[in-house]
């Protein structure tokens, strides 16, 4: 059993903002570009050009953000001032966990693109999760995050995801996953390439590249 956690309260929201621009949604927000959408997550890439800013926008749920490029932005709490500049690089990874809307913009304080995945996670379980799938690089109380980091030629150990999970590359990468009878598939995948799997899988994931590449899997709870 899952509860839902998120509701419609941009409007309520907006009517507590006087001479400020009005707090938009996620999927309204134009640097937000959704990606994927169930009942389960929403996935939206985000994308700043250096000198631009995201409009104020409202989370509603637990989320998990994955940054994809080198880049230095600033956040805003509405009604708050610039947060300090912080750096971004590839397989980033942050779980965050709502205690209610939370209203901010982000700014590219920088000289290059900046672009992140952001995981909506729409709903929190209700009972015990079942065990987690190898080592935990970050949580929430909606998900856990595992970040594989393969050199060319490596393998991951033999995994189990008992939940729904998205897989997702955080740079270009070569992938090779095996199941444990031995059958393999092999993707050429891109910095943000993302894919929902709603079953039990158990695999390892290898990179057959010539670089060092980053696979992130957030597995429900």
């Amino acid at each position: 059993m899952r509860i839902y956690l998120c509701g419609a309260v941009v409007l309520v929201l907006s009517t507590l903002i006087p001479a400020q621009q009005s707090p938009v949604s996620l999927e309204e927000e134009p640097h937000h570009h959704l990606l994927l959408k169930n009942e389960s997550v929403i996935v939206v890439r985000v994308k700043l050009l250096p000198g631009e800013s995201t409009l104020f926008h409202t989370h509603l749920c637990d989320r998990i953000t994955i940054d994809l490029t080198n880049a230095t932005i600033t956040r805003q709490k509405l009604g708050e001032a610039d947060s300090a500049p912080e750096v971004t690089k590839p397989g980033d990874v942050a779980a965050l966990e709502s205690n209610g809307p939370y209203t901010h913009r982000v700014h590219n304080a920088g000289t290059v693109d900046f672009e992140a995945l952001d995981v909506e996670l729409l709903h929190r379980p209700t009972n015990a999760s079942g065990p987690a799938a190898g080592k935990v690089e970050a949580e929430n109380p909606s998900a856990r995050v595992y970040k594989w980091t393969l050199a060319p030629g490596a393998t991951s150990a033999m995994h189990t995801h008992e939940r729904p999970y998205l897989i997702i590359s955080a740079t270009p990468l070569v992938l090779k996953m095996t199941d444990p009878e031995g059958k393999s598939f092999t993707h050429e995948v891109k910095a943000g390439d993302v894919h929902w799997v709603d079953a039990k899988v158990t695999h390892s994931l290898a990179n057959e590249g010539t670089t060092v590449g980053q696979i992130v899997e957030i597995e429900l709870k």
